[in-house]
């Protein structure tokens, strides 16, 4: 609002340039804070990669010592029986004994497993809509 020879001007503009300051530091400020939580993201998902290597190291290396362990325990099993081939035949037996009983049970889990259906929500959405039908019915 002007009011005649500039009176009140003065505080128009005063009042103007304070919102538009606040405006524009809130802008600056909103940035700041996107920034800063793209950067916390990143530091978290390269800490998660980090992470994520160090187990597959980790995973690696626990083959391999598996391995080892089995050549162990066949190359032991050889020295007590006095066999060079019989500790590798029995461990070779354990092997595929642990296959099987896994094959097996992994069979018989996902034969008897049904798709994951949301049957609560499934319910839910049930009781809501025949709420919504019998209160449009009655009004």
């Amino acid at each position: 609002m002007s009011f005649p020879n500039g009176i009140g001007n003065g505080k128009q503009d005063s009042l103007a340039t304070t919102v538009t300051e606040v405006s524009e530091r809130m802008s600056v400020l909103f940035r700041e804070e996107i920034e800063l939580a793209k950067a916390e993201v990143a530091q978290k998902v390269s800490g998660l990669l980090k992470g994520g290597a160090a187990i597959a190291a980790g995973a690696v290396f626990g083959v391999f010592a598996l391995i080892f362990a089995l050549l162990t325990l066949a190359w032991g099993l050889n020295s007590a029986l006095g066999s060079i081939w019989l500790g590798f035949l029995i461990v070779f037996a354990l092997l595929l004994g642990l296959t099987v009983g896994a094959v097996l049970f992994a069979i018989r889990k996902l034969s008897s497993a049904t798709p994951p259906m949301p049957t609560m929500a499934i319910d839910e959405a049930k009781k809501i809509r025949e709420t919504v039908a019998v209160k449009a019915h009655g009004d």
